[in-house]
């Protein structure tokens, strides 16, 4: 019964306080007072036609009293604390004037004392009014059975001789039920409260719940419009670098020798379709909000596709080598993809700063628990110190790419000439038989 006390009274002073009841609520606070009143009056008829309180003209008295008991419950919940205090003025008044009715007035200062635990919105003054409703009844109580202890008249068959005497016997088994009257309303309006407030609490999480998945569905959604974003930029500069110097070329030869510049722009019609293709994947999943990652783009391009991307750089006036140092393992999609377009803006920046001249080198290492990409150039054109720092759309993706599989990327000019771009990618470690 008083457990919850001290919780309550250590509470800080912006606890969540229970809301007044609706208006559906209200209604019901007004059926009630107006059964409960009606049993009382009720009730007092038919214990005034009994004799048993002596006077039984006294009706008009005995009816102003139990509208006076009953009619406050009509907004108990709204304010707790009148009704909880005129619930009990009136119950004293009722037993210390005998107006006759111990039955649903001991119903409804229940309910008061019950309904200020539960919806009393100021927990320290619900607390302490409620104890001091409940100390009052007692010295009222104790106060009755000590003055009529002497008086015979007074329940007359019950004798007063001996230490525990019938009357001293009668006295205990009131204060026992009184005990358990005025805890039972105390515990159970408390529990009523912490049960709302539970049940607040939850309400509230599951909404911050359901606001958080979808923050969380949205950033989704967002972070993949990013990753096509990159693989749009990838698409987009490694084809649009290939196709304008294939058309270059074959601007240059187009007099002289026709098969070459018709070779050219067959590579340019062909990057061209390759370029559209990827497009129509990445834009396909822009257009719909719901489209799940583009998983399709993830598995079109590898370390398998490596050769392929060398001979389109070869084709484009690149000199480029490939090497593959170790045993090759299978390599998840994503870090294929990963290698795959890290290796692709390298040659890209090669043929768009390396200058005339320039050769690349494309090295791919088997370990143990890890890839290595190393691509490299001796290229020597203007622009690649601005590039040096990773500040550039292409550094960015590159390390965010890299960075997104748990991996770690160099990039930066070498001290003999040339550019570096050396990437590590983790891998489960090999099982050797």
């Amino acid at each position: 019964m008083t457990s919850a006390s001290p919780r309550l009274l250590a509470a800080p002073a912006s606890e969540w306080h229970r809301p007044a009841p609706d208006a559906r609520g209200r209604r019901a606070d007004i059926v009630l007072a107006v059964v409960m009143t009606a049993a009382m009056i009720g009730s007092v008829f038919l214990y005034q036609r009994t004799g048993i309180f002596g006077n039984s003209d006294a009706w008009v008295v005995s009816v102003v009293w139990a509208v006076a008991s009953g009619a406050p419950l009509a907004v108990r919940r709204r304010w707790p604390e009148a009704v909880a205090i005129c619930s009990a003025v009136t119950f004293w008044w009722g037993g210390e004037f005998r107006v006759g009715e111990y039955l649903f007035s001991n119903i409804a200062l229940f309910i008061a004392i019950y309904t200020l635990g539960a919806w009393g919105r100021r927990r320290t003054l619900a607390t302490v009014l409620r104890l001091a409703i409940v100390a009052a009844m007692f010295v009222w109580l104790f106060w009755n059975l000590i003055v009529t202890a002497g008086i015979s008249s007074v329940v007359p068959e019950l004798s007063r001789e001996g230490t525990l005497s019938p009357y001293v016997a009668f006295g205990l088994i009131q204060i026992i039920i009184n005990l358990l009257y005025f805890g039972g309303a105390y515990y159970f309006g408390d529990a009523a409260y912490r049960s709302a407030r539970a049940r607040h609490e939850l309400e509230t999480l599951t909404l911050a719940l359901a606001e958080e998945r979808e923050r969380t569905q949205q950033q989704a959604i967002a972070l993949e419009r990013v990753r096509i974003a990159r693989e749009l930029h990838d698409v987009v500069a490694h084809h649009v670098s290939v196709m304008g110097v294939q058309a270059g070329a074959a601007r240059l030869v187009l007099d002289r020798d026709p098969a070459a510049a018709r070779s050219s722009l067959l590579n340019v019609e062909s990057s061209a379709r390759t370029a559209v293709d990827e497009l129509r994947l990445l834009l396909g999943a822009l257009r719909d909000d719901r489209a799940a990652p583009a998983d399709g783009a993830a598995t079109t391009h590898g370390v398998d596709q490596l050769g392929e991307l060398v001979d389109d750089a070869v084709s484009a006036g690149l000199p480029t080598r490939l090497h593959i140092v170790g045993s090759r393992r299978p390599v998840p999609a994503t870090i294929g993809l990963c290698v795959y377009r890290v290796a692709q803006e390298a040659l890209t920046n090669t043929r768009k700063h390396g200058g005339a001249g320039a050769t690349a080198e494309l090295r791919l290492r088997y370990t143990d628990d890890s890839l290595e990409l190393e691509a490299s150039d001796t290229g020597l054109g203007a622009g690649r110190s601005a590039t040096a720092s990773g500040s550039g759309m292409g550094h960015l993706g590159m390390r965010e790419r890299v960075a997104s599989v748990g991996g770690s990327i160099e990039i930066g000019p070498r001290s003999r000439g040339g550019y570096l771009v050396r990437a590590r990618f983790p891998l489960a470690a090999e099982v050797t038989r």
